[in-house]
């Protein structure tokens, strides 16, 4: 099968006036359409710097990054971004904060509306549109924020660390929802993150980095015996446990 993301070979470096500092050696991967590949590592390994390079936001030193022709010819924007904050911009309104992007992008059509305003509904947030960003809960902050990313239809999404910013029962219910909106749209994601548990629950294949310059030490396939899975109901399958292991001992040397 043909990936939808291929990094192939890519390192980096960030220079200053006092030398270089090496991130990234010779890292090569895959994403696959309808895939969530989770990204975990040391800190220092470069995680956020890979979501950095695959957005266009720093050029690789050396390597290729190279996206399947059809998300470019079919979606909008190819890639979406979600930051740890939601950034959301308190002198707008919910709704004004979700369009910002069509509205950067002169994309503010009447389909383009539509769809806003069916998020809205879906994701429980019509009734506080009017809202500043304030007068929501963190969990629903990051709701708008994902409306925000999904409304210029992109084929890919980045996740780094997005539920990290929220208390852990919120966290766990913000992840599942995010899980499941995901998947009815059947996008493909990336998500960074240092919490082991998260990832083995939330993704398909796991990459553990090694430490700094980081590279690909491991691709771990998660398969769990569970029917319908779901980032919660994950977390009650036979096997999490093991994979929590394995994926510690390789962290932990």
């Amino acid at each position: 099968m043909e990936p939808l993301l291929d990094v192939h070979d890519v390192s980096y470096a960030y220079h200053t006036l006092s030398g270089e500092t090496k991130a990234l050696n010779c890292l090569s991967f895959q994403v696959y359409f309808n895939e969530f590949l989770g990204i975990i590592g040391p800190s220092g390994s470069g995680k956020s710097t890979i979501l950095s390079l695959i957005a266009g936001l720093i050029p690789p030193e050396s390597g290729d990054i190279k996206i399947h022709e059809s998300l470019c010819k079919n979606h909008t924007m190819p890639i979406g971004y979600m930051l740890q904050k939601d950034h959301l911009l308190e002198w707008r309104t919910i709704y004004e904060n979700v369009c910002l992007g069509l509205e950067i992008n002169h994309q503010l059509t009447p389909a383009r509306i539509k769809a806003v305003h069916q998020m809205l509904r879906d994701y429980g947030l019509e009734n506080f549109k009017n809202s500043k960003p304030s007068e929501l809960s963190g969990g629903m902050r990051q709701r708008a924020a994902l409306i925000r990313t999904l409304a210029l239809n992109p084929g890919l999404l980045l996740l780094d660390e997005p539920f990290s910013a929220l208390d852990y029962q919120t966290r766990l219910n913000v992840s599942e929802d995010i899980y499941t909106i995901l998947r009815k749209k059947h996008k493909s994601a990336i998500l960074v993150t240092h919490d082991i548990s998260e990832a083995i629950s939330f993704c398909d294949r796991i990459i553990v980095l090694t430490q700094r310059p980081g590279t690909v030490k491991e691709i771990l396939p998660i398969q769990l015996s569970i029917p319908r899975k779901t980032p919660l109901k994950a977390r009650s399958a036979k096997e999490f446990q093991d994979y929590f292991n394995q994926l510690w001992g390789d962290l932990n040397g």
